[in-house]
């Protein structure tokens, strides 16, 4: 059972979000932060959370800046403003009455999850196949960053998506840094990522958690890929969270 929600971002479009309700029990709240260009119904968005709820964990997923069913222009955003609207997006919970335990975070949506914890009031982070830099991203676009750079903008071309690549994204995700927050991010982390990934390599995992502090853990995500889009993969990576996650959970 799922709930559609609409907040305002912190830039001033509506972004939409789904709810997934909890079924039997309510064991405590989440919130779900996705990659680079994917939104709220991606498979691992889609699949984690759905999951999470049918183990008693309600989740919201949202689309972020002029994604799927937000308002506003991709361009506008950036890896400030995708932390700046997760933290919005658990104030919205917690305005609700269900505030968030739990803070899981896939690809590029995992470190902003990481930056975002803090702020946010959550219990506990799950970062899945995310990239210790967060310019990592700039491997996704790196033959246009001369011309938004000379130019201001240009047109991005993903899969049927159109996007605005504009230089003040390009310059804010050049500049992110998780190194420091990582190492003072005073929560509980999981970590999660494939040996397979060939998006964003195993590395990236070494690195998030020899920089973290404990408590912290690590789950090899075995034969997935980075989008987890085979079946079960999505699934099984959420019942890990969910049996991880017992103990930070408001009703645990």
């Amino acid at each position: 059972m799922a709930e559609r929600v609409t907040f305002t971002s912190s830039t001033g479009p509506r972004l939409a979000g789904i709810l997934d309700l909890p079924e039997g029990e309510t064991r405590g709240w989440g919130l779900f932060a996705h990659g680079f260009t994917l939104g709220k119904d991606s498979p691992a968005a889609a699949r984690i959370c759905k999951q999470l709820a049918a183990e008693g964990i309600g989740m919201l997923r949202f689309d972020n800046l002029g994604l799927g069913d937000s308002e506003g222009d991709w361009g506008d955003g950036s890896f400030t403003v995708k932390v700046a609207d997760t933290v919005l997006a658990a104030r919205f919970m917690a305005q609700r009455g269900t505030p968030v335990d739990l803070l899981v975070g896939h690809s590029w949506g995992g470190a902003a999850a990481i930056a975002a914890a803090p702020e946010a009031g959550v219990r506990a982070v799950v970062s899945v196949c995310a990239p210790f830099d967060p310019s990592h991203a700039e491997n996704q676009y790196d033959d246009l960053v001369d011309q938004v750079l000379a130019e201001g903008v240009a047109e991005w071309r993903v899969g049927d998506k159109r996007l605005n690549l504009k230089r003040g994204m390009v310059e804010d995700v050049r500049e992110a840094d998780l190194d420091n927050t990582i190492g003072d991010l005073g929560l509980p982390l999981l970590v999660m990522h494939s040996p397979t990934d060939t998006v964003v390599g195993i590395e990236n995992a070494s690195q998030i958690f020899a920089a973290a502090r404990h408590p912290r853990s690590f789950v090899s995500l075995e034969g997935s890929d980075h989008l987890l889009t085979a079946p079960g993969q999505a699934r099984r990576a959420a019942r890990i969270v969910s049996a991880w996650a017992d103990p930070y959970l408001g009703a645990g």
